[in-house]
């Protein structure tokens, strides 16, 4: 998603501990989770701007999680109700140290799906390693009647629209002004 701001860039994939503070509320997850990434990028690139992020679904404030098996995900009662996508988003930069975090909120609202279309998209997705059981960009639009949200890369982990104003913020203009 960062190539469609035309901006050259690395990817890293720092290992970090994932679990849940107890009692930590989803959206407090995910920013500190991204506060972790960007943490333990930047040691290996001081210079640079880090962005990190992470994402969890939730239904009725609950986090779904990634279920790994089709038994686990044919599990999560999504059909006919609203599922909340919590996004983490981080901005460090290095030579600064200056670092801007947010949790970006989309909501997804599932049809009212049968038993047998739930386990036909899951036979042929197989999304078990997905916040949620589903990719969006793949059959998982079908499953859904309506999507609210600031934009559509929140839903697929990365909001464009916020990191280039965290990038304007940090001076990095992606569209230039022309003279």
């Amino acid at each position: 998603m960062l190539a469609r701001l035309g901006l050259e860039f690395q990817c890293a994939a720092p290992d970090s501990d994932e679990t849940p503070l107890p009692g930590e509320p989803p959206q407090e997850l995910v920013v500190r989770l991204a506060g972790l990434k960007v943490a333990a990028v930047v040691q290996g690139h001081p210079d640079a701007l880090i962005i990190g992020s992470d994402q969890v679904a939730t239904l009725d404030g609950e986090i779904l999680g990634k279920p790994d098996s089709h038994a686990r995900t044919a599990q999560q009662r999504a059909s006919g109700r609203r599922v909340t996508f919590h996004t983490g988003l981080c901005l460090l930069n290095g030579r600064t140290r200056e670092t801007q975090c947010c949790c970006e909120p989309f909501h997804v609202h599932f049809r009212a799906l049968s038993r047998a279309a739930i386990d036909d998209y899951l036979r042929r997705e197989q999304p078990y390693n997905c916040a949620g059981s589903f990719k969006s960009v793949g059959l998982g639009i079908c499953l859904f009647r309506r999507l609210e949200g600031d934009g559509p890369n929140a839903l697929i982990g990365q909001p464009l629209i916020r990191l280039a104003d965290m990038l304007a913020n940090a001076g990095v203009e992606v569209l230039q002004e022309c003279h």
